[in-house]
C-alpha cells in the first residue's frame, strides 16, 4: 500500500512542473485603428453670391411676316431665329431651412445677359435681322440639397426684359429699330458646391416673348416673336 502511495505521489510531483511551468494567460491582441479621413465641411448654402456663366441661346421661331398698311395677308420671305452665344452676371441670396427632413434652398437673383445671339436673311430685293442687345431678368430659384448638401437641384421661375435691335426690308416694307419686351421664365438646374465659397452650376431656361407688332413709316408692319430657350454653365461665390 505504501508503495502504491508512493508511486503514485512521485507521478503527481512529476507533473505539477508540466503543468505549473506551462500556464501562460493568453494575449488578446487589439487592433490597431487607423484614423479616417473627415471630409470638409460644406457649410451652409444661405447668403449673399455674385457669379457669371457663358451661355448659348437657340430654340427660337421668329416667322417675318410683312403686312401691307390697312391689313390684309401678310407675305413671309423667311425667319430670324436667334441663336448663338451669350454672357452673363447675376446676384442673389439665398435662404436654407430644414422641411420635412430635406434642406431646401429658395432666394431671388438678378441676372444682366448679353452677347452675340441673332440671326439674319439676305437674298436678292429682301433682307431681315433680329439681335438681342441686352437681358435683365429677375428670376425666384427653389430647390433641394443632396444628402451630403454639396448639390443643389433646382428650379426657377421669373421675368424678363429684353432689347431687340429688328430690320425688315421687302414686299414695300423698310423698317430698322431697335423694340423692348418683357417675357415669362422657367427654367431648371444643377449647382455642385465645391468649397465654403465656390461652386459651379449648369441651367436650361425658356423665355416666352409675346408679339411684338412694328410699324414703319409707310404702315407696313411686321410683329416680332423672340421667344427662345437658353443653356448656361457658370460660378458662383459666396459671401
Amino acid at each position: 500500500m505504501f508503495k502504491s502511495i508512493a508511486i503514485s505521489t512521485s507521478v503527481l510531483l512529476a507533473a505539477v512542473p508540466a503543468f505549473g511551468g506551462g500556464f501562460t494567460i493568453p494575449v488578446v491582441e487589439t487592433p490597431v485603428v487607423l484614423p479616417q479621413e473627415v471630409a470638409p465641411a460644406i457649410g451652409s448654402w444661405e447668403g449673399l453670391y455674385l457669379g457669371g456663366a457663358l451661355g448659348s441661346a437657340f430654340g427660337s421661331d421668329d416667322r417675318v411676316g410683312i403686312s401691307q398698311p390697312g391689313g390684309g395677308a401678310a407675305y413671309t420671305p423667311g425667319s430670324v431665329d436667334i441663336r448663338g452665344a451669350t454672357f452673363s452676371l447675376q446676384m442673389g441670396y439665398r435662404w436654407q431651412r430644414e422641411v420635412r427632413g430635406r434642406q431646401i434652398v429658395t432666394g431671388p437673383e438678378l441676372a444682366y445677359e448679353a452677347g452675340g445671339a441673332d440671326d439674319s436673311f439676305s437674298r436678292a430685293g429682301e433682307s431681315a435681322s433680329s439681335e438681342l442687345n441686352g437681358l435683365l431678368s429677375l428670376r425666384w430659384k427653389t430647390g433641394v440639397l443632396n444628402e451630403a448638401e454639396d448639390l443643389l437641384f433646382y428650379g426657377s421661375v421669373g421675368i424678363a426684359h429684353g432689347s431687340f435691335d429688328y430690320t425688315v426690308t421687302g414686299a414695300g416694307m423698310r423698317y430698322d429699330g431697335d423694340f423692348t419686351d418683357s417675357a415669362l421664365t422657367v427654367g431648371l438646374g444643377v449647382e455642385k458646391r465645391l468649397n465654403e465659397r465656390a461652386s459651379l452650376f449648369g441651367e436650361w431656361e425658356f423665355r416666352q416673348f409675346g408679339k411684338t407688332t412694328l410699324t414703319d413709316a409707310a404702315g407696313y408692319t411686321t410683329r416680332a416673336t423672340p421667344e427662345h430657350h437658353s443653356i448656361r454653365v457658370g460660378v458662383n461665390f459666396a459671401f
